[in-house]
């Protein structure tokens, strides 16, 4: 993986990146304000059918971690997970600055992954759980209920997913190539 990246100037880095680091600060509050109005609009038993037999706004308290598992922690649960929560912003904010200007999926994982974590991490630190509410189903099949900083995290870590396949079929066509 021995890759010419073109020189990019100090201002070129920052600025591009200061986009991205702008639209993740955009999902996060819309994370916020989504989940202020579903704390104000369906807390006490509220809830509202989008689309029947398939989209209803659910109001959840996950005291857990992804889709509802570990529930159980208390007080060292709570904290441990923002630590944890801490910590991934950390190495995604740190991946995302190392990251060249020219992979825009990267960077834009990065910055989806980065407002979906700190979402859940203001919920958290702030109220010792996440506040989840949009409730998918199909029949009697039932996704989790999730919120706009799941979302945004599924999102991210789906690019990433994806460049890291196309990544290996570049490799394996650069070796095929070169032989």
């Amino acid at each position: 993986m021995n890759e010419t990246r073109p020189i990019e100037s100090t201002s070129t880095r920052l600025g591009w990146r200061g986009g991205y680091l702008l639209a993740s600060f955009g999902i996060y509050i819309a994370d916020q304000a989504s989940k202020a109005w579903a704390v104000r609009a369906l807390r006490f038993g509220y809830d509202r059918t989008l689309i029947n037999g398939f989209l209803d706004f659910i109001y959840t308290e996950n005291k857990g971690i992804a889709f509802g598992q570990l529930q159980e922690g208390g007080s060292f649960g709570r904290w441990f997970f923002v630590i944890l929560a801490l910590a991934a912003a950390v190495a995604v904010l740190y991946y995302f600055m190392r990251t060249s200007r020219n992979d825009d999926r990267i960077l834009g994982a990065c910055a989806l992954l980065l407002a979906g974590i700190t979402g859940n991490l203001t919920d958290r630190a702030r109220l010792g759980y996440v506040v989840d509410f949009i409730s998918v189903h199909a029949g009697s099949y039932h996704w989790p209920t999730f919120n706009v900083a799941d979302a945004s995290i599924c999102l991210g870590a789906g690019l990433l997913a994806c460049d890291l396949i196309l990544e290996e079929r570049r490799e394996k066509k650069s070796v095929v190539s070169s032989q």
